[in-house]
């Protein structure tokens, strides 16, 4: 007899992509909120205060467009991380326009013990592999996503009304 995480022959739905990406996601998601914690916004907020250490700064649409954020979302995000004394917004003195998103000492600080809390998260959903699975399981995702993302940078929320808009024509 199987064992409950073996494929067994026939089990279709056990071999399907959309299937066990939407296990790894979710089980991703549950332990990554519960390594963010009380930070605001969850992932996302741990997402952007990665992007809020880059060198040069970049701009708060450009970190919303590359997490797939709508700009209103991101703005109150940055708010409750910007109360939180996590990062600031100053403007950008190439574009006085547009604010750039930098991370302060405690965001700094913060993300270190972020980094650290989701590496384990990870561990948790990725347990069945070995190292060097791990490894290239990673590299051929972000590859995937890079590639995808390059196509089309969507924002998640839009994924929905494209694919119902597809189906219907």
């Amino acid at each position: 007899m199987a064992r409950s995480h073996e494929l067994v022959e026939g089990d279709t739905l056990r071999r399907d992509f959309g299937w066990a990406l939407g296990v790894v996601f979710r089980a991703y998601l549950k332990a990554a909120n519960e390594a963010t914690g009380t930070l605001p916004g969850g992932p996302r907020g741990h997402q952007v205060l990665e992007a809020s250490t880059r060198q040069p700064p970049v701009s708060q649409s450009v970190i919303a467009q590359e997490i797939g954020i709508d700009r209103t979302v991101m703005t109150y995000l940055l708010d409750d991380l910007e109360r939180e004394g996590l990062l600031t917004r100053r403007p950008d003195p190439a574009d006085r326009r547009s604010r750039q998103v930098v991370a302060t000492e405690k965001g700094v600080e913060r993300l270190e013990e972020l980094r650290a809390l989701i590496l384990r998260a990870q561990d948790f959903v990725l347990q069945e592999l070995d190292e060097v699975d791990r490894n290239s399981l990673r590299c051929l995702m972000q590859r995937s996503a890079l590639r995808l993302d390059s196509l089309d940078p969507t924002a998640p929320c839009n994924v929905i009304q494209d694919i119902a808009a597809a189906d219907q024509a």
